[in-house]
């Protein structure tokens, strides 16, 4: 019995494929990385940041000292200049209040265990910006007279 169009066209996708196969099976052998010297392998980092394939110099590398690398955030009582503010609210209850700054801008927490001297609502202070665990605070606050 004669073979119909169909089923020869089927045959021959059918061997093209497994010789299109076969070829790529060759190339990946003849492009194989295997048995390659372990030292070809590695790439390295220049000063720039490129991946280069020369290691670099020993003349070219810094001495870091371990101590001086910091882990971490920065610590929480980092200080500022002094500036100066008026009180503008005050609780001699709860030991608390407010300071708004001179040039304009958002009110600053303060503690009264803060406060070199006894302040009232409206006295001018100088003060210490520093960052607390729930924001910005002032400390070191003086009278102004």
């Amino acid at each position: 019995m004669a073979e119909t169009y169909v089923k020869k066209e089927f045959r021959n996708k059918k061997l093209q494929k497994r010789r299109e196969k076969e070829r790529r099976r060759e190339e990946r052998k003849l492009n194989n990385d295997k048995g390659k010297p372990f030292k070809e392998m590695f790439m390295y980092v220049d000063e720039f940041g490129r991946l280069v394939e020369t290691p670099p110099s020993e003349e070219d590398q810094i001495e870091i000292e371990l101590s001086e690398i910091q882990l971490g955030a920065a610590p929480l009582d980092v200080r500022e200049i002094k500036k100066t503010g008026t009180i503008s609210f005050l609780n001699d209850e709860k030991g608390y209040g407010f300071i708004s700054a001179k040039g304009g801008g958002e009110n600053l927490f303060f503690h009264l265990s803060n406060c070199g001297h006894e302040v009232k609502k409206g006295n001018m202070v100088s003060y210490e910006v520093t960052k607390s665990a729930r924001g910005f605070a002032a400390v070191d606050i003086q009278l102004v007279k």
